[in-house]
């Protein structure tokens, strides 16, 4: 990202303003409410509300970002647009230009699943998949933006992106709200930087990461976003080298925990998911629930706890 961008999150007010935007375009997805026990929890944890921002059309939360920033564009240029991804917001990209009428161009790395690819190609995008990491395909697709002139749609380091993102929080502060913590995954940061931007200091976030891809978690420990190896069960999803200033700089200021977990906890969540609920989940989907279930993270008395379970794209095959 070029250093003349926007360098202020969206507040609240953008979230809703996002969220009356693109409202005709986009799922109001439903929560789950689980005692304790279907998720294999002590009584004490208390019941666990699940945000089953899976369901989202695509199979991430990833459309509400990508047609906030396409729907506040003054024009979309005749090139039509274009986005780097691990997969899941380059299918959200190809669904809403499709929905609008314009051009996709994806880039992903070669690292990208199966099941992505299919959705990015079935919503009629044109596909470019090399690289051996998002961060390699990012930078493809930078270069080609700057030849032809399409609209770049980044997949988290863009105040429209936030602010769309943010609009899952305003849903489930409607559907719960006595909520206390909601844990969310951080890859980018897009959704954890549009989700506490808009609880604020209203709510505890806590970022739940892969120790594999530890973006945000180096980054508020070094003072700053820095680059770090990624790899690992989630790296498709989860796998940005760096987190977005946008979300660091909502993240310095409202994350409460920054916790790490490992694939092991991931692919028990994942399983989880499958026994208690009959919910297919990506990796990167079930990373936050991995938390709570694996003791990373332990809830205070008295917590009520959300967790957003974020991603569907996988090969059902894969969490057995």
């Amino acid at each position: 990202m070029s250093a003349d961008l926007p360098t202020t999150p969206p507040d609240a007010a953008a979230i809703r303003a996002a969220a009356t935007r693109i409202a005709p375009w986009i799922r109001r997805t439903p929560v789950m409410i689980l005692p304790p026990g279907d998720l294999g929890l002590p009584g004490a944890t208390g019941p666990v509300t699940l945000k089953l921002e899976l369901l989202q059309a695509t199979g991430s939360f990833k459309p509400r970002g990508a047609f906030n920033r396409l729907l506040s564009a003054a024009h979309l240029p005749e090139a039509g647009v274009i986005a780097a991804s691990g997969g899941n917001h380059g299918a959200a990209v190809a669904y809403a230009a499709q929905a609008l009428g314009v051009k996709a161009e994806i880039y992903v790395p070669d690292i990208t699943g199966a099941a992505k690819v299919a959705r990015i190609r079935g919503y009629g995008a044109t596909l470019v998949q090399g690289g051996a990491s998002y961060d390699e395909a990012r930078q493809a697709c930078e270069a080609r933006a700057a030849q032809t002139g399409a609209l770049m749609v980044h997949a988290y380091d863009q105040p429209e992106v936030l602010a769309g993102q943010g609009t899952l929080a305003l849903e489930l502060s409607e559907q719960a709200p006595a909520l206390t913590h909601v844990l969310v995954a951080t890859g980018g940061g897009g959704l954890i930087g549009g989700v506490a931007g808009f609880y604020g200091d209203e709510v505890e976030v806590v970022s739940v990461e892969p120790e594999t891809c530890p973006t945000l978690f180096t980054a508020l420990r070094e003072g700053h976003p820095v680059p770090v190896d990624v790899s690992g069960l989630a790296a498709d999803s989860l796998g940005a080298r760096q987190i977005g200033r946008l979300s660091f700089e909502v993240a310095r200021r409202r994350i409460g925990h920054a916790l790490l977990v490992p694939d092991a906890a991931i692919r028990a969540a994942q399983q989880t998911l499958w026994e208690a609920c009959r919910l297919v989940t990506e990796p990167g989907g079930a990373t936050a629930l991995a938390a709570l279930i694996c003791g990373a993270f332990v809830p205070p008395a008295g917590a009520k706890i959300g967790i957003v379970v974020c991603g569907a794209n996988t090969d059902p095959a894969s969490i057995n």
